[in-house]
C-alpha cells in the first residue's frame, strides 16, 4: 500500500511540476504591462511552488512580491519594448505601507515618460490612492469609486467572558498597551482612542496628500468629497475630478491603441507583470559587483523556533543574521521588518543578533507596514531606521494575560479541578484558578523587569535616556511620520532608500542584493504541503478575505510567554 501511494505521490509532484514549469516567454514590440495587484503583496516573492496555488483551475496564482515589483519596474522603465503600464484595479488586498512602496516605485517608472493609466469597475480607498499616481484614471459607467474616509471599529469581548464566567487576568505595563482592553472594558479607553485618532489622521493625511497632488484638487477639497459621500455614483467621480472618463473596456482598449499608435482593429501586445518578470533579459544585471548587501526579511508574528515564510522564528532569524555578520563579501545589512511583535524573549534573542552585527558592519532597518512592539525590539539595535510615513511603529510595551477559567469549567460545564504538587507554586499560571497574590506580583515584576529592558536597548540605540524613552513608551503606536518626529525612526522612505543608504554607509557603489534567511528548496517545500506542515492553500482558498481572521486566531493560539506585541491589526478598505 505504501509502495502504491509513494507512486501516487510522485506523480501529482510530476503533474504539479509540469503546470509551474515556465515556458519562454517572448517580450513583443510596442507592449503594455497589466498590473493586476489583486492578491497580498508581500515584501519577497515566495519560492514555494504551492503557496499561491489555484487547486480549482489548478494553475499557479504566484504574488510578486515588492523585491520582483521593484526589479521588473526597474526593467520596464528602460526596455524599449514597453510602451507603458495598466493598472487593473478593484481592490489590493496589502497594507497600506506596501503600496505606498508601489506608489513609489510608479512614480519613478513615470520619470521614464511612459504612460501609466488606470481602470476599475469599482475602486476600494486603498486601490484609488495606488491609481491616483496614474496619468489618467477610468472607471466603468456603471462601477463605484469608494471615498469616505477613515474609520476604525474595535471588538470587545468582556460581556461575553461575563456570560461565560471567564475572568481575564490582566498584567500589563503602559497605560496605551491596549491589546488587553477588549478582554477588560467595552469600548476604548481614553488613551486608545487618542491614539487611534492621531493615527487614522495621520494615514488619511497621507493619502489624500498623495491624491491632491496628482489628481491636482486641494485637500479641503477632497475632505468635502468624503465629509459628504459626493461619490455617489460613475459620473460623480467624474464630475468632482476623482476620475478622468467613464470607460467601457472595449473603449479603454481603443484609448490605449490611440496611445500606441494602433489601427482600432489592432491587437494590443498586453503582457502581466508575472509573466513579463519571467522574460526579463536585464534581471541579473540589476546586481552588479562582487561586494554584496544582504537584505534579511523579519516577516510576521515573532516566536521561538524555526517560524516560516510568513512567521518570524528567532532560531531561524538568528542563524540568518549570524551568516551575514560572518560572510566577508557581505557589507552591509539591510533588516526588513514588517511584524507586530510577539514572544519579548525571541524578540530579545534577534535584538543580541541585530546588535552584534552592528559592531562589525552597517545595519539599516526598513520598516513596511508595520514594525511595532517586538517588531520595534528587534529594530531599535540598527545604525539607522527608515520607515514609511504610514507605517505603524513603537508600541514599547509589555503584557501577559491568563485567563481564570475556573467558574466557567464549575458553572457552565460542571467541572471541578483538584491539584497534588510537590512545593506551593508548583501549578503556578493555570486557568483552573485564579492567581494568588503573591504569583500576580511575580508575574508583575517580570512585565515590569523585560519592559524596564526593552526600555534600555531603546534608549541604548537612540541614544535618548531611559525616562524619554518611557515618556514616549507605555505601549503607545505611532505612524511613521510621528515616529521621526520623536526620534524613534531616522528617516522616512522605502526599502530602496535603505539599501542606499547601507551603500553608502558601507563605502560601495557597485554591489550585489542578497536575500536571508534562504528559502527551503521546493521539492523540501512540496513534501511539506502533501504532508500537511504547511497546508493552509485550501483554508486560504475557501475563506478568501476572511483568511486573516483565521491566521489572527491560529497566531493567538502560538502565542507563549510574555508578549511584546502590537494591540491591534489594521486593514484599509
Amino acid at each position: 500500500m505504501s509502495i502504491i501511494m509513494f507512486v501516487i505521490f510522485i506523480a501529482m509532484v510530476a503533474s504539479m511540476a509540469a503546470l509551474t514549469k515556465s515556458k519562454p516567454v517572448t517580450i513583443k514590440e510596442n507592449s503594455v504591462i497589466t498590473l493586476k495587484l489583486d492578491k497580498p503583496i508581500p515584501d519577497r516573492t515566495s519560492n514555494n511552488p504551492f503557496g499561491d496555488f489555484d487547486f480549482g483551475s489548478m494553475k499557479p496564482q504566484k504574488s510578486q512580491g515588492l523585491d520582483n515589483l521593484s526589479k521588473m519596474l526597474k526593467t520596464a522603465a528602460a526596455d524599449d519594448n514597453i510602451k507603458g503600464i495598466l493598472l487593473d484595479m478593484t481592490d489590493i488586498p496589502s497594507g497600506i505601507a506596501t503600496i505606498e512602496e508601489v506608489r513609489i516605485m510608479l512614480q519613478e517608472f513615470k520619470k521614464s515618460g511612459k504612460f501609466i493609466v488606470s481602470y476599475g469597475d469599482y475602486y476600494t480607498q486603498r486601490a484609488y490612492y495606488l491609481a491616483s499616481v496614474a496619468d489618467k484614471i477610468f472607471l466603468n459607467p456603471e462601477g463605484e469609486l469608494m471615498f469616505k474616509g477613515l474609520a476604525a471599529e474595535l471588538m470587545f469581548f468582556k460581556g461575553t467572558l461575563e456570560k461565560l464566567d471567564v475572568q481575564a487576568q490582566i498584567i500589563r505595563h503602559g497605560k496605551f498597551k491596549s491589546a488587553v482592553e477588549p478582554f477588560i472594558l467595552d469600548k476604548m479607553s481614553a488613551a486608545n482612542r487618542e491614539q487611534y485618532q492621531k493615527m487614522l489622521d495621520v494615514l488619511w493625511q497621507q493619502m489624500v496628500d498623495g491624491i491632491a497632488a496628482q489628481r491636482k484638487l486641494t485637500v479641503e477639497e477632497l475632505n468635502q468629497i468624503a465629509d459628504s459621500l459626493k461619490i455617489q455614483t460613475a459620473a460623480d467621480a467624474v464630475k468632482y475630478k476623482l476620475a478622468d472618463s467613464l470607460f467601457y473596456r472595449d473603449e479603454l482598449h481603443s484609448y490605449i491603441r490611440t496611445k500606441l499608435g494602433l489601427n482600432e482593429n489592432d491587437k494590443i501586445s498586453f503582457i502581466t507583470g508575472p509573466k513579463y518578470f519571467k522574460g526579463m533579459k536585464s534581471k541579473d544585471k540589476l546586481a552588479i559587483g562582487k561586494k554584496k548587501i544582504a537584505v534579511v526579511y523579519a516577516i510576521g508574528s515573532i516566536g521561538t523556533g524555526e517560524g516560516d515564510e510568513k512567521n518570524i522564528g528567532s532560531d531561524c532569524l538568528s542563524q540568518a543574521i549570524r551568516d551575514v555578520r560572518t560572510d566577508s563579501a557581505i557589507k552591509a545589512m539591510v533588516l526588513r521588518i514588517n511584524s507586530p511583535g510577539g514572544s519579548a524573549l525571541a524578540s530579545e534573542v534577534i535584538w543580541r543578533e541585530v546588535v552584534l552585527t552592528q559592531k562589525v558592519k552597517p545595519v539599516v532597518v526598513s520598516m513596511g507596514d508595520v514594525a511595532a512592539s517586538g517588531g520595534y525590539y528587534i529594530a531599535c539595535g540598527a545604525g539607522k531606521i527608515y520607515a514609511q510615513p504610514n507605517t505603524l511603529t513603537g508600541s514599547i510595551g509589555v503584557f501577559g494575560v491568563v485567563p481564570n477559567m475556573e467558574n466557567f469549567f464549575k458553572n457552565k460545564l460542571g467541572i471541578t479541578f483538584d491539584v497534588v504538587k510537590t512545593n506551593e507554586y508548583s501549578d503556578y499560571i493555570t486557568t483552573s484558578r485564579s492567581l494568588k497574590p503573591y504569583e500576580t506580583k511575580v508575574l508583575t515584576n517580570q512585565i515590569e523587569n523585560i519592559y524596564k529592558v526593552f526600555v534600555g536597548h531603546v534608549a541604548e540605540g537612540r541614544k535618548m535616556k531611559p525616562e524619554d524613552v518611557d515618556t514616549i513608551g507605555q505601549g503607545r503606536v505611532w505612524s511613521g511620520v510621528d515616529a521621526k518626529r520623536i526620534g524613534l525612526v531616522d528617516e522616512l522612505g522605502s526599502l530602496e532608500d535603505a539599501i542606499k543608504e547601507a551603500a553608502k554607509l558601507a563605502k560601495m557603489e557597485d554591489y550585489k542584493l542578497v536575500s536571508y534567511p534562504k528559502f527551503k528548496d521546493p521539492f523540501t517545500q512540496i513534501l511539506e504541503e502533501m504532508f500537511g506542515e504547511n497546508s493552509e492553500v485550501k483554508v486560504k482558498e475557501v475563506l478568501g478575505e476572511n483568511y486573516i481572521y483565521y491566521e489572527y486566531l491560529k497566531n493567538l493560539q502560538k502565542q507563549k510567554g510574555v508578549q511584546a506585541r502590537l494591540p491591534f491589526d489594521i486593514i484599509i478598505y
